[in-house]
């Protein structure tokens, strides 16, 4: 049984403290935020954002990044809303199975591009984020969809209760996030084919000459954040009940910044799935507490940035040269006590 409990980490146990000492502050300065009501609420709008962050955290395992996946999720969403309606309506398994074919789709071309052109992840990845952002404007002219098939916009919701500022609902977004974290997890952390993503990430000449394939790991990596962006896409037009082409355009930021947050490595070969969970629940309940407490959006903004910048200036290298120089010194320290 303890083997499916999770290990708490330093970043995790940090992550946990931060969280529940910012919960105690907005508990005394709102009135709101302990409500069951916004919980939930904030539950079911971060179930989209949890979606991106297991596809995220595959990728930078990996070694990768990208910063696609929103606008390909925004995409996924416009090409399986017109796709259904054009064929009648459809059904959930019919949407499910083209969010995820076509987000793949979009996932497999930048792993094409980094592996076979051997260009680096962040180049690509921009450059894909303005073609597919780009195309999608230009061909629906930002025009948005509200007529979707009625089993799409009829709300799935899995539990309710009547309270005094409203009424509580868990919604499908939160069952299918539950799904693609379990699956996540069991891809990292129960299949051999993960321990190769682990050790491609962390040195992939090591990994090439193990005989582990490199190419079908991008593909593994890249593909698997595209279904998640796709299936994300499909939860963010369930919860929504309608699709607006620039909806999720800057949500990468923020998943970037919690994932990184939650102690994935940008260098590769390092990060958990709770991490990441937690990471994203800092980051949202401080833009929940922020809007609770009134305060301008611009600010979460300079968070985020901040968060980023503190990530990639802590991570990887950085750290294990200061602790390479913190033992150094200790070492030179005892060596002139000893003389």
């Amino acid at each position: 049984m303890h083997k499916f409990i999770p290990r708490l980490g330093g970043t995790e146990l940090w992550l946990i403290a931060v969280i529940a000492v910012i919960c105690i502050a907005l508990s005394l300065t709102t009135d709101t935020f302990l409500t069951l009501v916004n919980i939930l609420d904030l539950l079911n709008y971060s179930a989209v954002n949890v979606i991106f962050a297991a596809g995220l955290l595959v990728v930078l395992v990996a070694g990768g990044i990208d910063i696609s996946f929103a606008v390909a999720a925004s995409v996924v969403q416009y090409i399986v809303a017109t796709t259904l309606i054009s064929i009648g309506g459809g059904n959930w398994a019919m949407g499910i199975g083209l969010a995820i074919g076509f987000g793949t789709l979009l996932g497999a071309i930048n792993a094409a591009f980094i592996y076979h052109f051997k260009i680096i992840s962040i180049v690509v990845t921009i450059a894909t984020f303005n073609i597919f952002f780009g195309l999608l404007m230009f061909l629906t002219d930002g025009v948005s969809i509200y007529l979707l098939p009625d089993w799409m916009v009829d709300r799935a919701v899995f539990f309710e209760l009547e309270t005094r500022s409203g009424w509580a609902e868990l919604t499908l977004p939160v069952f299918v996030m539950v799904v693609v974290l379990l699956a996540t997890w069991l891809l990292l952390r129960r299949l051999n084919i993960g321990r190769q993503l682990f050790a491609m990430g962390d040195n992939p000449e090591a990994a090439r000459r193990l005989g582990i394939g490199i190419g079908k790991m991008h593909y593994l990596a890249y593909g698997w954040l595209g279904a998640c962006a796709g299936i994300a896409g499909l939860m963010q037009m369930h919860y929504a009940q309608e699709v607006v082409p620039n909806a999720m355009y800057g949500r990468e930021l923020e998943v970037l910044a919690a994932v990184v947050l939650g102690g994935a490595r940008l260098g590769g070969g390092r990060g958990t799935l709770l991490g990441a969970v937690l990471g994203l629940a800092l980051v949202a309940i401080t833009q929940n507490g922020l809007n609770l407490l009134g305060i301008s959006s611009y600010a979460f903004r300079m968070i985020v940035g901040a968060i980023i910048l503190i990530a990639i200036c802590m991570s990887g290298d950085t750290l294990d040269a200061l602790r390479t120089r913190l033992k150094r010194t200790r070492a030179t320290t005892r060596h002139g006590e000893a003389v």
